[in-house]
C-alpha cells in the first residue's frame, strides 16, 4: 500500500493488486489442458496396446524366399 499526495494536500492511497495475475490464470488453464490431452493420449495408447491384435506381417514373396535359400546354400525344390 502506498500513499501519494498532490500539491493541494489531498492523499491518494494505492492498494496492491489482489487476486491472481490474469496471465498466470491463462497459463495454468492452457498448461492443464495440454497435460490432460497428453495423459489421455497415453492412456488410449496403453489401452490399444493391450486390446488390439498384433499387426500381421507382410507375406514374403516366393522370389525373396528363393533368393534367401540360395544365399544359405539350400537349393530350391524343382531345380
Amino acid at each position: 500500500m502506498a500513499e501519494f499526495a498532490d500539491n493541494k494536500g489531498n492523499a491518494f492511497v494505492e492498494e496492491g493488486a489482489k487476486g491472481l495475475n490474469p496471465g498466470l490464470i491463462v497459463l495454468l488453464v492452457v498448461g492443464g489442458l495440454v497435460l490432460l490431452i497428453l495423459a489421455g493420449n497415453y492412456a488410449l495408447y496403453m489401452y490399444a496396446q493391450k486390446t488390439l491384435p498384433a499387426r500381421k506381417k507382410k507375406p514374403v514373396s516366393k522370389k525373396k524366399m528363393k533368393r534367401e535359400r540360395l544365399k544359405q546354400g539350400v537349393s530350391a525344390p524343382g531345380e
